[in-house]
């Protein structure tokens, strides 16, 4: 299994960020389009990352307190912007899975008319959208703190799986 790329950030002020890293899988799979989208909603579900939807990033900064989520690019390229104002730009393609920790910043600065994911969370949890605003905080932090790690690994399937680097 290909190691996955590592992305860091800090609290911000606005973005709370997370102390697990973001984790993004370059090229992992091969299938695209529509089958790419169906192919990784099969993968998510057995692997326990429900709740899913087709669509593609929000052009706002956002995060969500209650729910980690993983991304699988099923077709296109796109550039994200994570992790808040202060976080780092990153091009992601078809065939990428990143794996965004509660409380990540996310953001779609540009993508190609294509652009496509399929997002899922944990066990079939249920996600906010949290901009940043004044007021999200302290109860986005508490929320934060909550969210339990994910018992299986989104991409492999197995128990800790990438989601060892979360420790």
């Amino acid at each position: 299994m290909t190691n996955p790329q590592t992305f860091f950030f800090k609290d911000d002020g606005k973005i709370p960020n997370s102390k697990y890293p973001l984790l993004v899988y370059k090229n992992v799979f091969a299938e695209r389009g529509v089958k790419g989208a169906g192919w990784l909603e099969a993968l998510f579900a057995k692997n326990q990352w429900t709740n899913s939807w087709r669509n593609g990033v929000f052009t706002y900064h956002h995060y969500h307190s209650i729910s980690h989520e993983v991304l699988g690019v099923f077709a296109g390229n796109a550039l994200l912007h994570m992790g808040g104002e202060n976080g780092e730009k990153i091009r992601v393609e078809a065939g990428d899975i990143l794996v965004i920790p509660a409380g990540v910043g996310h953001k779609k600065l540009e993508s190609s008319g294509d652009f496509g994911v399929v997002g899922a969370y944990p066990d079939g949890r249920d996600y906010d959208i949290l901009r940043g605003e004044p007021g999200d905080r302290p109860k986005a932090d508490q929320n934060i703190a909550k969210v339990p790690k994910p018992a299986l690994d989104p991409f492999s399937g197995k128990s800790g799986g990438l989601i060892t680097l979360w420790v």
